[in-house]
């Protein structure tokens, strides 16, 4: 008996429409947080980056203490940092970001290749750190390779970290000549910091000594000049 129209046998599968594979999904790009206080700066890195195909600038910021808002609205992956800014320097940013966003990727940027920057940014939760100056295909490579997991630091400042050897000075010697840098007495340190003056004048004393300077102007100068501040 033949079959009805439509109820033979049925050779091979036809999907209905719309259910077939589906075509490949574009992955989505590597999204950006550029933080720089120097705006045309921030809006020159901005628009290199934005040249890369997979590259995306989502948010920036000009401040350090505008960063971790900025992540968190731009949902970002990689944050570029530059040191220098108001507010919250990189480094202190760098931190907050690895508290709040630990999965979030971090690149510190310096101007100065000052060695005690690199210890710091990286006991800070980066995983990078580049001169600014680098060119824009240095910097797009550097926010790949962090994202897959890589540490990538500038050869030459790695070079000047391992000459110049670690910080000497402790935390507390490091808060009190950062405070002393305006030229504040040892009586408006030691109310401002909550010690005693003769303590101030301890940690002033030591400071001085470590660093081999003549007083505590010439040792916040030493301090800030090998990025130990």
């Amino acid at each position: 008996m033949a079959s009805a129209p439509g109820t033979g046998p049925v050779h091979g599968t036809a999907s209905a429409p719309g259910t077939g594979p589906a075509p490949d999904t574009p992955a989505r790009p590597i999204r950006v947080l550029l933080a720089e206080d120097q705006s045309m700066v921030r809006e020159a890195l901005a628009a290199l980056l934005g040249l890369e195909p997979d590259i995306e600038v989502v948010a920036q910021a000009a401040r350090g203490d505008e960063v971790l808002d900025a992540a968190r609205a731009g949902d970002v992956d990689v944050a570029l940092l530059d040191i220098e800014m108001p507010g919250r320097t990189g480094i202190e940013a760098a931190a907050e970001l690895r508290e709040a966003l630990p999965e979030l990727k971090v690149v510190v940027l310096t101007t100065f290749g000052r060695p005690g920057y690199l210890r710091s940014a990286m006991e800070s939760g980066a995983v990078a750190f580049l001169v600014k100056d680098a060119p824009a295909s240095q910097l797009a490579d550097a926010v790949r390779r962090v994202l897959a997991g890589e540490r990538v630091i500038d050869p030459t400042l790695a070079a000047a970290a391992l000459a110049e050897g670690a910080n000497p000075l402790t935390a507390r010697e490091r808060e009190i000549l950062r405070a002393a840098a305006d030229g504040a007495t040892n009586a408006e340190l030691a109310a401002a910091l909550h010690l005693s003056q003769g303590t101030v004048r301890n940690y002033l004393s030591t400071a001085i000594q470590k660093l081999a300077a003549r007083n505590r102007a010439e040792a916040v100068g030493i301090a800030r000049e090998k990025g130990w501040l």
